[in-house]
């Protein structure tokens, strides 16, 4: 649609509401406001005019703020601990340097939308090098910030690391294949480690079907928003209208979560018991690489690598990997250092204290790609055993995956 018929029949630009659940209350707890354009025949979203830059920038500004006027208006209505999330181009804030959207946003507090329920969404596509003391001297009044849209992932988290975004939104468009791209894991296991780190709450959006809502509750989503939930609308939604179906869903969630974990705790024990059995039967063997032998015919089918390291993570054995042609030596691993993995050291305080194995979390080898997991085991005081499990015997125990 072209601008100049927007822009001169502002009248037919409305908002609509996209509703934001939680995980912790399972009901509505914010509306993202969305730009629409309503003519004789249908609904259309403004999307498109908001991001074509040959638009001057002053239509787009204007009609921004129609839609808002239009949305706090009706926003009076809701109860007063509803957020409001606002979307907002840094380059257009950076106009007039906010002051524009915040008059606007002061003159509703008046009226009784307090500045602590305004989430101000900021993309982070063209981040603009002033935006943060914009942004810190918005939060001086209580408005929190959510970073949006991922143009690459070191921008992204050098941006939250910078900015300490309140939420920072994730886009699950990339998990409606059912086998997203692993690179996809990576970037939001380091997204859900530096927002965990500097208190920021993760929001899942494009959540299109049950299996992208149970990956976000898994990934420590604490809001929840797309297509599944409700999409977008006129008119506010019942805060309260899925809060039995997403309290049966998280149930359900709940349920195969336990049963995973239990099912990996019989596993470890089931590893422990078989590997003291296994010692017990080899301890004639005096030198490392022949116990590594003597297990491997053990774990045939199971561990595609085994290694021995002292409890500081210098390898005191070679490596024993599978080949195709059966099991292979690699001498150049003695002597080389694990203790930079993350959790080695507290593994290995734990087995020491413990005196049992740790199966650790699932992760991507180095070397192969492949996903894995290590048992872990104390052979003695100081030396302790690791095996790598092979991809297909996880892929025969599901629930390790």
């Amino acid at each position: 649609m072209d601008a100049l018929d927007i822009m001169s029949d502002l009248d037919h630009v409305i908002p609509y509401f996209q509703p934001i659940f939680s995980a912790d209350e399972h009901r509505i707890i914010g509306y993202e406001i969305l730009g629409r354009y309503q003519d004789s025949e249908k609904v259309i979203s403004l999307g498109p005019f908001f991001r074509d830059r040959s638009i001057p920038d002053e239509f787009r500004i204007e009609v921004d703020n129609v839609v808002l006027k239009k949305a706090m208006e009706k926003a009076l209505t809701l109860d007063n601990d509803v957020l409001l999330f606002i979307n907002r181009s840094e380059e257009l804030l950076m106009n007039d340097s906010g002051e524009d959207l915040l008059q606007l946003l002061l003159k509703y507090q008046e009226k009784g939308i307090s500045l602590n329920r305004i989430v101000l969404e900021i993309s982070n596509e063209d981040p603009h090098h002033q935006i943060d003391h914009l942004l810190n001297y918005y939060r001086t009044f209580g408005i929190k910030i959510a970073i949006d849209k991922m143009k690459n992932t070191s921008s992204l988290l050098d941006r939250i690391g910078d900015l300490k975004p309140d939420i920072v939104k994730v886009d699950l468009v990339p998990l409606r294949s059912m086998n997203p791209p692993q690179a996809f894991h990576e970037i939001l296991y380091s997204l859900s480690l530096l927002a965990r780190k500097i208190g920021a709450a993760l929001l899942f959006k494009n959540i299109e079907m049950v299996y992208q809502l149970q990956f976000a509750w898994k990934n420590g989503g604490r809001y929840y928003q797309g297509y599944y939930l409700e999409g977008p609308s006129g008119q506010f939604v019942p805060r309260d209208s899925l809060k039995n179906k997403l309290k049966t869903e998280f149930h359900e969630f709940i349920i195969y979560e336990k049963r995973k974990l239990e099912a990996i705790v019989t596993i470890t024990d089931e590893f422990q018991s078989r590997l003291q059995v296994i010692l017990n039967k080899t301890r004639k063997y005096n030198e490392y690489e022949d116990l590594l032998g003597a297990l491997a015919k053990d774990l045939e089918g199971i561990a595609f690598r085994i290694y021995i390291c002292d409890e500081d993570g210098f390898q005191k054995s070679p490596n024993l990997i599978k080949m195709e042609k059966g099991w292979d030596i690699q001498p150049e691993y003695i002597q080389k250092n694990w203790s930079w993995r993350p959790y080695f050291l507290e593994n290995i305080v734990k087995m020491r204290k413990e005196k049992k194995g740790i199966l650790s979390d699932l992760y991507h080898d180095i070397e192969t790609g492949d996903a894995t997991r290590t048992f872990s085991f104390p052979l003695n005081g100081y030396d302790y055993l690791f095996i790598d499990l092979s991809y297909d015997f996880l892929y025969k125990h599901n629930q390790l995956l």
